[in-house]
């Protein structure tokens, strides 16, 4: 992952912690779709994310989100080399396979 990526992906995972923090638990998913889309091309970023979002899940006491993660932390760490649909935003709401638009602040990372 190039320098300005991960910065900007740890960045997100900081604005995470910060919200999960003050009980922000939506506002902390939203940046872990972020840092997800930043990381999912990097095998162990790619996995943390899905692992992060397992936790809240687990916080959050949400069993399609634990449920969903286990099988995406096993494709994560298994086929972030191969493919990964660009823009996916990786909670259990959405296909693990569908591509989706990135961001407009974060496309020049993806670049």
């Amino acid at each position: 992952m190039r320098p300005a990526t991960a910065q900007a992906y740890r960045n997100e995972l900081a604005l995470t912690d910060a919200a999960q923090a003050r009980g922000a638990l939506d506002v902390a998913f939203a940046h872990l779709e972020r840092a997800h889309i930043l990381g999912q091309r990097d095998t162990l970023a790619h996995a943390r994310s899905h692992w992060r979002m397992l936790r809240l899940g687990w916080t959050r006491r949400d069993r399609r989100e634990i449920l969903g993660q286990l099988p995406r932390i096993v494709a994560a760490l298994t086929k972030s080399l191969i493919w990964v649909p660009t823009g996916n935003t990786g909670g259990a709401n959405v296909n693990p396979f569908k591509p989706m638009p990135v961001p407009g602040d974060l496309r020049p990372f993806l670049d």
